[in-house]
């Protein structure tokens, strides 16, 4: 099977939640013997660097990359205020990418063109134009429910109304794209459900976040600091940035008299929250190995009040053991049972209750994890997954 991955960013370096979920599916293909070929976007955000590939995977994929300038162009986003386009989308679209893909589709026969998110889909018309491919769009999240659940959070009236108006943009969007592709791999239950309620026309399939388990360090020889919270995710994800800012100024607040240290990571780490650190809330900003940073602590904290799809970096922690408290929303995507492998806490005062119980009770934080650690081995281990995706892929052929 011939597969040609398109995609917003570069798989590699692994700064955040999309690239890991876009270089799991790639080296996933490659393990199950798919014929891959990957074309991406790379950006000032996200650039293409070989150096942070193996040159297997260089050979293997034969990745190439078109740079883009998605960055916000002030007029541009102006005038999408007052026309149907969307400009979160229309600001990936590149003549130069598209013309590559039409040499990429002239030169071979893909029997799949697998688009990593909503973003690659302006390029639906050249693939329709020039193969005979399926068209599969691999959905990260539903983007208007982003920006709709950010309104609904903010108390700034003028930002809430620009929101508003950004999602529903959006929305239509997404109502009009999703029945042009040939089928939706989608990255949740809930997700797929609400695809549904958009009378979604191609195949849908539940297709998760998956990790490889080898990867991850659980058991008795990892070395975690006891009562140490923790935080990890790119700070220039916008419902990343309000969970903290919700941290900081409604949570922690109750809880450093108590023996407990507070970690935050993550890339583009706002010097406000920066300047906040102590010996107890000690901001360590981009780290080197988020592995290695999440091992070395105890309990994650992820109070997360906006976003849509699954939580990457929640998935990672539960597949180390680790002990998760966050909200309904931050565990979307994530068949889990509340006080058996995590910890759902949707308020400031029960998340307090929540921190509270757990570091008084150690053998709560062990059987928490150890659960944790089980749910990733059934429903979440990536060689699985892949195999559904596969089975996806042929029923289309077929």
């Amino acid at each position: 099977m011939k597969v040609l991955q398109l995609s917003n960013k570069p798989p590699q370096p692994i700064i955040d939640g999309g690239c890991i979920a876009i270089n799991n599916i790639a080296t996933g293909l490659l393990e199950k013997d798919i014929d891959l070929k990957i074309l991406t976007v790379a950006t000032q955000k996200h650039p293409f660097d070989e150096s942070h590939f193996t040159p297997e995977f260089l050979a293997a994929t034969k990745i190439e990359s078109v740079f883009v300038d998605t960055r916000v162009n002030i007029i541009d986003a102006f005038s999408a205020l007052v026309t149907s386009d969307s400009y979160n989308i229309s600001r990936f679209f590149s003549p130069d990418f598209n013309k590559r893909l039409i040499q990429l589709l002239e030169e071979g026969e893909f029997e799949i063109v697998h688009l990593e998110s909503l973003f690659m889909t302006p390029y639906i018309n050249t693939i329709r134009k020039y193969s005979e491919a399926k068209i599969v769009l691999r959905s990260h999240n539903l983007e208007h429910l982003i920006w709709d659940r950010l309104a609904n959070s903010t108390g700034n009236t003028a930002k809430r109304l620009y929101l508003k108006h950004l999602a529903s943009k959006l929305k239509k969007y997404e109502y009009q794209t999703i029945n042009e592709v040939d089928a939706i791999a989608a990255i949740s239950f809930e997700d797929t459900y609400r695809y549904e309620l958009l009378n979604c026309e191609p195949p849908l399939k539940t297709i998760p976040f998956g990790i490889d388990l080898d990867k991850y360090p659980f058991g008795e020889n990892t070395k975690t600091v006891a009562n140490s919270l923790f935080h990890i995710g790119s700070m220039d994800w916008e419902p990343n940035k309000e969970a903290i800012n919700w941290l900081l100024d409604e949570i922690w607040p109750q809880l450093e008299q108590l023996d407990v240290t507070l970690h935050l990571a993550g890339r583009k780490m706002p010097g406000y929250i920066s300047q906040q650190g102590n010996a107890k809330l000690i901001v360590h900003g981009e780290v080197d190995s988020a592995v290695q940073f999440m091992s070395a602590h105890e309990i994650m904290i992820a109070p997360l009040l906006s976003g849509s799809g699954m939580r990457v970096k929640i998935i990672e922690a539960m597949g180390m053991g680790k002990a998760v408290i966050t909200t309904k929303i931050g565990a979307e995507g994530i068949s889990y049972k509340h006080g058996v492998n995590i910890i759902i806490a949707d308020t400031a005062e029960e998340i307090v209750d929540a921190i509270k119980n757990v570091i008084k009770n150690p053998a709560l934080v062990r059987k928490i994890g150890d659960n944790a650690r089980k749910l990733i081995e059934t429903d979440y281990d990536n060689d699985k997954i892949m195999d559904n995706l596969i089975d996806f892929y042929r029923t289309l052929l077929s």
